[in-house]
């Protein structure tokens, strides 16, 4: 779902229904899904948090990176390897009345020519026990205007969440937010330590889309 598509296509509601519902047709049929093939028949679907515009951050200016971790580093995965990767900047705001921070990354594109989308992983106070423990994630392109919206009813988890062949970036622990981000996919209620089931075979994040 794109910036703001809620302005253009009904309902804010309405429009993430119908990327949760398309999305839940891609995991369920399509040959690049990472649920395994044996146990899409009986797919259900994802389970969410309820979708509320609080959630949505917009207007928001990627500051420079200023902290004492350097620019460029390597960023581990769930099957022990390690990705290069550049921290783009900070984004600060406030949510439900906490003050925020959250690092956004950038990973070499196959051509290495400079890419204007981010990975913005984070982890909360739901990570572990609603939401998957190695955090979830979000990718965020600019707004016309070159500002920046962060909308948490889009976060997702990696798909070693689903199937542990695939390999995805942890979440640096920067990134950790000092509050629960009840907004975006979580875990059935009978889920507990989804993923990390065998070797990763399957990049989750090739780079930023």
């Amino acid at each position: 779902m794109t910036d703001h598509e809620h302005h253009h296509r009904g309902s804010y509601a309405d429009a993430v229904a119908r990327f949760r519902a398309d999305k839940d047709a891609f995991f369920r049929a399509a040959p690049g899904s990472p649920i395994p093939a044996p146990e899409r028949s009986t797919f259900a679907g994802l389970p969410y948090f309820p979708a509320d515009e609080a959630w949505i951050i917009d207007g928001l200016t990627l500051e420079e990176y200023r902290g004492d971790e350097p620019v460029h580093f390597e960023i581990p995965t769930t099957d022990g390897r390690l990705r290069p990767a550049a921290r783009a900047g900070i984004f600060r705001f406030e949510l439900a009345g906490v003050d925020c921070r959250l690092t956004a990354y950038r990973f070499a594109t196959p051509d290495q020519k400079p890419d204007d989308a981010l990975f913005l992983p984070f982890l909360d106070e739901t990570s572990g026990s609603e939401t998957y423990g190695a955090g979830r994630y979000l990718d965020l392109e600019p707004d016309d205007d070159r500002t920046w919206t962060i909308d948490f009813n889009l976060a997702y988890h990696p798909s070693c969440a689903y199937d542990g062949r695939f390999s995805c970036p942890l979440t640096p622990a920067e990134n950790r937010l000092p509050l629960r981000v009840e907004a975006g996919e979580r875990l059935a209620e009978a889920d507990e330590h989804p993923g990390h089931d065998g070797p990763g075979e399957a990049d989750e994040h090739p780079g930023p889309r």
